[in-house]
């Protein structure tokens, strides 16, 4: 490391840890005039986080890692980046905005170094670190906030399939999943794992798969019905799928789609009614062939 190098650290350092209050406020007033945090987060909390960020920035020059390497390998200061982005995400800004906030820091910290020096060699060299390291801050910032918006929405998706899968007790030890909408690799894995845990909880012998919701039944839906009737079965349950409708069951048969290992109605009301018979009925018999 050069003694310019060296030099432009030791003052960045020194006024993020002399003027860290004045950075911070600095930066909230920057973000606030611009409205560049794109969110309803409220000035307290903007403060918040600007102490925090701030803090950290001074102890992360102070460590041992090259300027470009401070982010990534300084632990608390990645924490703190990374949090700020995951608390931007979950209030809705745009992951734009969310970098261009952790960007606007610049300007605050480089007033700060100018009140400390007039050369302008130093003040040269200070810019080109307070860029280097918060560029590489802007960056993880933007990482972060992507992966956390994703995971946001993978756990929303989650939640209404859900929602829009419910496991129904029709009668004593008998199930039933009303399907809607498309049946994809997604939705079955969820479909499964609701209904065998709610075969477990209820003790249930009889599940029945009502897709009268379902608008198209293909090979790729036909597979799916398949392993949700085998993961059933593997349960000690059996299942009944209901709602084949004229088109559907015309569609099947034109595909080839076997579905002779399996019990189906046409109705809801007759799925139930057959499905009570057979949970009365001895249990020797396959349930195809009862």
């Amino acid at each position: 490391m050069s003694s310019i190098e060296t030099g432009a650290r030791e003052l960045v350092a020194g006024a993020l840890e002399a003027e860290a209050d004045d950075i911070a406020d600095r930066w909230v007033q920057l973000q606030l005039t611009r409205a560049e945090q794109g969110t309803d987060l409220s000035e307290s909390l903007l403060r918040e986080e600007a102490d925090g960020l701030v803090g950290v920035l001074g102890a992360g020059l102070r460590s041992d890692a090259p300027v470009e390497r401070v982010v990534a390998t300084h632990q608390d200061l990645r924490r703190a980046v990374s949090e700020f982005s995951m608390r931007r995400a979950r209030k809705g800004a745009s992951p734009t905005a969310t970098s261009m906030a952790v960007l606007t820091l610049k300007e605050a910290l480089l007033e700060a170094v100018q009140r400390r020096t007039h050369d302008g060699d130093e003040l040269f060299a200070a810019a080109l670190l307070i860029n280097q390291l918060l560029d590489r801050a802007g960056a993880l910032s933007f990482d972060t906030f992507v992966e956390g918006r994703e995971e946001i929405i993978r756990r929303q998706s989650r939640q209404l399939l859900e929602v829009s899968t419910p496991v129904v007790r029709l009668w004593r030890q008998v199930l039933a999943v009303p399907l809607i909408g498309t049946l994809d690799t997604a939705r079955t894995q969820v479909v499964m794992e609701n209904l065998l845990q709610a075969i477990q909880e209820h003790e249930a012998r009889i599940a029945i798969i009502d897709i009268t919701g379902v608008p198209t039944v293909d090979t790729a839906v036909a597979q799916h019905l398949m392993h949700t009737v085998n993961a059933v079965r593997l349960m000690g349950a059996d299942c009944v799928i209901s709602g084949i409708r004229p088109p559907i069951a015309q569609t099947i048969a034109q595909l080839g789609i076997d579905l002779s290992t399996i019990l189906t109605r046409a109705t809801l009301a007759d799925a139930l009614s057959a499905a009570i018979e057979l949970r009365d009925s001895p249990a020797s018999a396959p349930l195809t062939e009862r």
